[in-house]
């Protein structure tokens, strides 16, 4: 396989870990701390996990090695949509095991958690290894979402785990799949199955954090990558002087990544869904928003603009998410196969019509075809619309040209409006990992090793103090019952990690707050470019401006 000249280079990349764990593995002792309880319904999470509840926090810090000396078999897992350091990830946890010693085994199980219930692995070896350091992707054993969550399948991975020696379980996932690592450790130990299970908190939307999490790793590459392309992308506008950009960026139930990109970049809009939702706005009102802007710099000779539009936001939207139930019950069972036998599009139409209170109606109404008709198509496994699909980027901007054709009647617009869609999505999640993250993961990795080594399960591998050097980074593990609550999915009351939201009083927001109405009218972009891997530090170990203000 030719090679690029940076993927060479970045072979040789040598990952910073914190400084308890550059001492040696037989110079790392542990510190307990005090013992936990959920973040909500502690009783119940208590029931549902009698063995794993309550554990205490750790860290690692200098001192002599007390843990048992045994043989390890680790078998690693790739869990959900790709983030940037997963690899590193991997080639943390193989050299700690290795350096422990030479003999323990990293089976890496291929295409996500049906690789262990298939018991489709893979020992990884120095050379495997190698070809992925510091690089993107999770192509080194494949991911998927297959979710462990039956009876059934911890029975069976048991008796994977059994045939293949295996001694620990490391899920490298978001909060569904850490929530699966809960589960699947509180089976292990009920059954006395001596495997312990470990997690890594990865995604980039950015939504797996709290006190403890300070970060989930992904997040600052895909954001950099994002960030990089609005900043090309305003660079465009200001330039050519005659487009709106409406970007829409990934992040479904959050809007950490729409949030730092605009940090970053500093464009003319920015929706945070969280801020929708908090003042019930309406798509109208929303459009109003982003048309005012637009007549100011029209006012000003300035027909060009950005807008970022996070990519869940139509669920915030009150009106929107009641059209989205209704839709559901309207298509429930069996009428959604009487609705697809209709002909045209008039007749489902009329069927819609029908079946919608006037309330919902009204919504439909004027949304574009193109989207009242996204609405209806594929559906998700259960039978409900999929939001993630819906073109906001498209939508909004046709609502604002609606809004604006109406003010150029009454005369309160002079300008012109012509706007440019842009998805900004896949191109984030394999990205090669800045050096952030390339040290984040490794430590993530190594530290999973250490959990392991002291005969910790049910936790997740912790790394904190995120916004100092490496050197000051510390290493640790927490329960991952600490994050659960009790949420209701599908019609189940079930343990699930709570989801961080961006939070309205927190200073990232509140800085954004601050300055996005000079940021509406002016044309203040800043442009961050890409990602860079060598020069100052001040550079090439940048934070996100998120984890920056949060720490400040």
């Amino acid at each position: 396989m030719k090679l690029s000249p940076l993927q060479k280079f970045r072979y040789q990349y040598v990952p910073k870990l914190p400084g308890m764990l550059r001492n040696g593995i037989a110079e790392i002792c542990v510190k307990e701390g005090a013992e936990t309880s959920s973040v909500r319904d502690q009783e119940k999470i208590k029931a549902l996990f009698p063995n794993t509840y309550g554990k205490k926090e750790i860290i690692f810090q200098k001192g002599e090695n007390t843990s048992a000396a045994k043989k390890q078999v680790v078998g690693v897992i790739l869990s959900g949509g790709p983030a940037p350091g997963g690899h590193n990830v991997i080639s943390g946890l193989y050299d700690a095991l290795k350096a422990s010693n030479k003999e323990n085994i990293l089976l890496g199980f291929k295409g996500g958690p049906s690789g262990l219930t298939n018991d489709n692995c893979v020992i990884l070896d120095d050379a495997t290894i190698d070809a992925y350091r510091n690089t993107g992707g999770f192509d080194i054993i494949g991911s998927g979402r297959t979710k462990l969550e039956t009876e059934e399948q911890f029975k069976i991975a048991a008796e994977v785990c059994k045939k293949r020696g295996v001694t620990a379980i490391v899920i490298i996932g978001g909060d569904d799949s850490n929530t699966n690592a809960a589960v699947l450790a509180e089976y292990f130990a009920a059954n006395n199955t001596g495997v312990q299970v470990i997690g890594c908190p990865k995604t980039i939307d950015g939504d797996l954090k709290n006190e403890d999490i300070e970060c989930s790793f992904g997040f600052d590459t895909a954001t950099k990558t994002y960030s990089e392309l609005i900043g090309n992308i305003q660079r465009d506008a200001n330039s050519g002087k005659k487009y709106w950009h409406f970007i829409k960026v990934m992040g479904r139930s959050a809007s950490h990544v729409a949030l730092e990109c605009a940090l970053e970049c500093q464009p003319n809009i920015c929706l945070i869904s969280e801020e929708v939702a908090e003042k019930k706005m309406s798509l109208s009102q929303i459009a109003n928003y982003i048309a005012d802007s637009v007549c100011a710099r029209a006012e000003r000779g300035m027909n060009f603009g950005v807008a970022i539009i996070p990519e869940g936001v139509v669920e915030f939207v009150p009106e929107f998410s009641v059209l989205i139930q209704e839709i559901n019950e309207l298509l429930a069972g069996s009428k959604a196969d009487k609705f697809n036998e209709l002909p045209s599009w008039k007749d489902k139409y009329e069927f819609i019509e029908k079946g919608l209170t006037n309330e919902s109606m009204a919504v439909f109404a004027i949304l574009p075809e193109a989207i009242q008709q996204q609405l209806f198509l594929e559906r998700d496994p259960h039978g409900n619309v999929q939001v993630s699909l819906i073109e906001s980027e498209k939508l909004f901007s046709a609502l604002v040209k609606d809004v604006l054709a109406e003010r150029k009647k009454n005369g309160t617009f002079n300008g012109k409006f012509g706007a440019l869609h842009h998805f900004l999505g896949y191109e984030g999640r394999c990205a090669f990992p800045s050096n952030f993250d390339a040290d984040y993961c490794y430590s993530l990795g190594y530290n999973a090793f250490m959990l392991i080594q002291y005969g910790y399960t049910g936790y997740l591998s912790k790394v904190s103090n995120l916004s100092k050097p490496a050197e000051e980074w510390v290493a640790g593990g927490m329960p991952i019952t600490k994050m659960m609550n009790i949420e209701r999915r599908h019609g189940h009351d079930k343990p699930v990690i709570r989801k961080a939201l961006v939070e309205l009083d927190g200073k990232p927001f509140k800085y954004f707050q601050a300055n996005r109405d000079t940021w509406a009218v002016e044309t203040a972009y800043t442009f961050p470019g890409a990602i860079q891997y060598y020069g100052p530090a001040e550079v090439c170990d940048l934070t996100t401006r998120t984890l920056a203000l949060e720490k400040e």
